[in-house]
């Protein structure tokens, strides 16, 4: 049987200790980061941090999964369920390959992959709560259209994970081998382009 998952509470400072974590987690990364440092960067105590959160990992997860759903709620905010489906995939992919190459999102990739052999619950939670959520907006977006006649899709999870893979075309793997860390405007509507093109080259109706 599969144990519990740490119970987080809420609380007036609840978002001052994630700003907090936040900081830290990306100037020292995971293991450098110590609960002393989080609860001095947040301005709180360490019985306040541990009120909400029951341990570090928990709380690298929660501030992970906030910052995911900001970018996720930031595109959807700019995506019109009922317009054109190729505007709709062009705006989820630039948000998407732009999220994936930030310095927050490459550190956060890095910490998950160092990580989660240690600790699973680290990549097990970052992956449904962030992703997940991710994908499950994708699949609402491409049923609409499927719904509307602009695309034909029978599988809606599996075209959803095509399309986030071609979004990582070129430039995600050279991030995560130490190639390249920054990237031009040029560069990432190039993968933006090709990877909307492609998608609808193969689900076009």
């Amino acid at each position: 049987m599969n144990a519990d998952p740490p119970r987080i509470t809420k609380g007036r400072k609840f978002e001052q200790v994630l700003d907090g974590a936040r900081d830290v987690f990306l100037r020292d990364g995971y293991e450098g980061a110590s609960v002393d440092t989080i609860a001095k960067a947040a301005g709180v105590s360490k019985a306040t941090l541990y009120s909400y959160f029951p341990d570090k990992a928990s709380l690298f997860v929660e501030t992970a999964v906030r910052e995911m759903r900001r970018v996720a709620e930031a595109a959807m905010a700019t995506i019109d369920p009922n317009g054109a489906v190729e505007a709709c995939l062009h705006t989820a992919a630039s948000h998407m390959v732009r999220f994936l190459l930030s310095g927050f999102g490459q550190r956060i990739h890095r910490i998950c992959v160092a990580e989660t052999d240690r600790f699973p619950e680290i990549g097990r939670n970052f992956y449904l709560n962030g992703p997940m959520q991710v994908r499950e907006e994708l699949v609402s977006m491409l049923a609409c259209a499927t719904r509307r006649g602009e695309l034909v899709i029978e599988d809606l999870d599996l075209a959803a994970d095509q399309f986030a893979e071609l979004c990582k075309a070129d430039l995600f793997p050279r991030m995560v081998f130490g190639i390249q860390s920054e990237f031009t405007d040029a560069e990432i509507d190039r993968v933006v382009d090709g990877a909307v093109a492609t998608f609808l080259a193969r689900y076009r109706a």
